[in-house]
């Protein structure tokens, strides 16, 4: 965890963040501002959530040198951060210890969380498991039927698992449940935000909890001998991006580039693609930033074959660095994303997660268009087995249908 002094945070990011809640909110966002940036300032808190990094998560997760990658590619050096090897599968569970300790500190009992791949309702589940809190997990009811092993590990962990049934059944509308049920409970309970994004603090607070994903990569590119030319991550909410690029954000170099899900095309509910002009401004979910919105100012429907990169707005910090440049933003299709998740596989002998593989593709493509002596790093913020039953589905359809039907012969 970074080592240096906390005070109160600007809130906004260029025009945007904010807090744009209901009064009835303000006061537990208050109260948590306070706990966060007190906590921050302890060192006994700070050396528990480091203890827990280790001893729990396994930290620090590996920087692999993709040599057979970089070899047949012919360009840069291509290094990958294996945050899939976290425990629990993901970068996800950085930000979940540091919330969940935080809500112990404030006595709160009961956690509730929103997830839409289910990486983020994994995390939240175990450690509340190891915690001792009381854990609720609000879900779309397309994710849960898309991302039905994350679902079983979240009640194996002893969470609920509340469906959402309204609007698209997908984690814009996890969120809003969210909000609904942590308007009413906050006294006992944390609403555990998996994202950068939502009012203020969140965005502050999931960058800082997730910044050890870049000082790892960091420090272990120092200890390689390499200098980085860029960093690549996906983008759908932005925790592991903004994590990933937060030792270099203050810095111009090297090169930061977001990857957003480009889905099946640019017709409206295809992609979930906000930035280079798509998104539009609104305030949604309490915070302001660019959102898929219609005329009207409606939220437009989204797609994208990750169950993590459909959400139709981008966190605050990420969406003002878009706007001056520091961070670059292309997007990858469904197609590019499964074929980078087969190359890696093959290539190196690690399966992303369909979020991490839209990184892996830009970074692919960066890759060949840049000479040998230049580096480019890409974070696999989560490991593919999460997504068997819908990259088998893709990759090998006809047998994948046929051992389901034949474990559905056999209950």
């Amino acid at each position: 965890m970074p080592q240096h002094q906390y005070r109160a945070f600007k809130n906004t990011f260029g025009e945007f963040g904010g807090r744009y809640v209901a009064e009835v909110l303000r006061p537990p966002l208050d109260e948590l501002e306070a706990a966060f940036i007190a906590a921050m300032n302890d060192p006994q808190y700070r050396a528990e959530f480091d203890s827990i990094c280790t001893e729990y998560i396994g930290r620090p997760t590996p920087l692999l040198h993709a040599r057979n990658t970089s070899r047949e590619i012919g360009g840069a050096q291509l290094y990958i951060k294996l945050e899939g090897l976290a425990n629990t599968g993901a970068h996800k569970i950085n930000n979940a210890v540091g919330q969940a300790l935080l809500a112990k500190r404030m006595g709160k009992t009961r956690i509730i969380a929103e997830t839409g791949a289910g990486q983020h309702g994994v995390a939240t589940a175990a450690i509340c498991a190891k915690l001792g809190l009381e854990c609720c997990i609000y879900m779309g009811e397309v994710d849960i039927a898309r991302q039905k092993p994350n679902v079983f590990c979240m009640e194996l962990y002893g969470a609920e698992v509340r469906p959402v049934s309204g609007g698209s059944r997908t984690l814009k509308d996890a969120v809003n449940e969210a909000l609904r049920d942590w308007a009413s409970s906050f006294a006992n309970t944390h609403y555990l935000i998996g994202s950068a994004l939502g009012p203020s603090p969140f965005p502050d607070m999931v960058r800082e909890f997730q910044s050890v994903v870049g000082q790892e990569t960091k420090a272990q590119l120092k200890a390689a001998g390499a200098t980085p030319d860029a960093l690549v991550a996906c983008v759908g909410g932005g925790s592991n991006s903004i994590g990933f690029f937060s030792p270099y954000l203050e810095s111009e170099t090297p090169r930061l580039i977001g990857v957003e899900a480009g889905g099946r095309g640019m017709n409206t509910g295809e992609h979930a693609a906000r930035m280079n002009g798509l998104g539009k401004t609104g305030i949604v979910q309490g915070y302001k930033s660019l959102f898929l919105l219609d005329d009207d100012g409606q939220v437009q429907a989204t797609h994208s074959v990750s169950a993590g990169l459909d959400y139709p707005g981008i966190g605050p910090q990420l969406a003002h660095l878009g706007s001056i440049g520091r961070i670059e933003f292309t997007r990858a299709t469904d197609t590019e994303a499964l074929d980078a998740l087969k190359l890696f596989a093959r290539n190196e002998g690690v399966i992303f997660a369909l979020e991490s593989a839209h990184g892996g593709a830009a970074a692919l493509k960066l890759a060949a268009e840049l000479p040998p002596s230049a580096t480019v790093v890409v974070n696999m913020s989560g490991r593919g087995d999460k997504d068997i039953f819908i990259t088998a589905r893709e990759i090998a359809p006809e047998s994948w249908k046929r051992f389901l039907e034949q474990e559905v012969q056999t209950l």
